[in-house]
């Protein structure tokens, strides 16, 4: 007889799957605003724009992680500080175009799930998001053994926000005389580590 393969037998725990999606449910729940439809068991995140008052809106997005300070974190057993880091990356890199941050989805891989590791890691995500007046409004999280050790995870994001047409900072206008600020770090972020 064929022995099946289950998620079970491939070292997938789906129990502690569903628990660990239900503790980080409450923090979720504190970045979303009232553009966020909620629709119980749907893959996809809805998000609606008739709230936002422009012209011509343009959609801006980007996905990023936060490289390898994820060492730093998984040495020092620090890791909420690379959830909002994740945020950060994603959201600098649409603010700079002039855009506002609307929403952040996360994914998260993992050799073996920890769900208290990794809930400190959505906390978070999910303080990163209302640092940056954006909503968590979905994720992915794949326990995948094999791929990983048992103690390694890797973090990547996306974030979407708006921008009015004629606002869009590309750099176009800069000009010989243009004053230059220069804003102050909230402390050591990614990369080089």
């Amino acid at each position: 007889m064929k022995k099946s393969i289950t998620y079970k037998t491939s070292g997938v725990d789906i129990n502690k799957a569903n628990v660990f999606v239900n503790a980080i449910k409450s923090d979720m729940a504190k970045t979303k605003d009232a553009a966020v439809i909620d629709r119980k068991g749907s893959f996809g995140a809805l998000y609606a724009l008739a709230g936002e008052k422009f012209k011509q809106p343009v959609l801006v997005s980007s996905t990023d992680g936060v490289g390898t300070k994820l060492l730093l974190a998984q040495q020092f057993g620090v890791h909420h500080t690379v959830g909002i880091d994740l945020v950060a990356m994603n959201v600098n890199d649409i603010l700079c175009t002039g855009a506002k941050p609307l929403f952040f989805l996360d994914y998260i891989a993992c050799g073996k799930l920890k769900p208290k590791v990794l809930q400190a890691v959505v906390k978070g995500i999910a303080q990163g998001c209302q640092q940056a007046g954006c909503s968590l409004i979905g994720g992915e999280t794949a326990e995948m053994p094999g791929m990983y050790n048992a103690e390694e995870y890797d973090l990547a994001g996306f974030a979407v926000g708006v921008v009015e047409k004629s606002k869009i900072i590309d750099g176009r206008k800069i000009a010989v005389g243009d004053c230059v600020i220069g804003l102050p770090s909230s402390g050591i972020h990614s990369n080089g580590y």
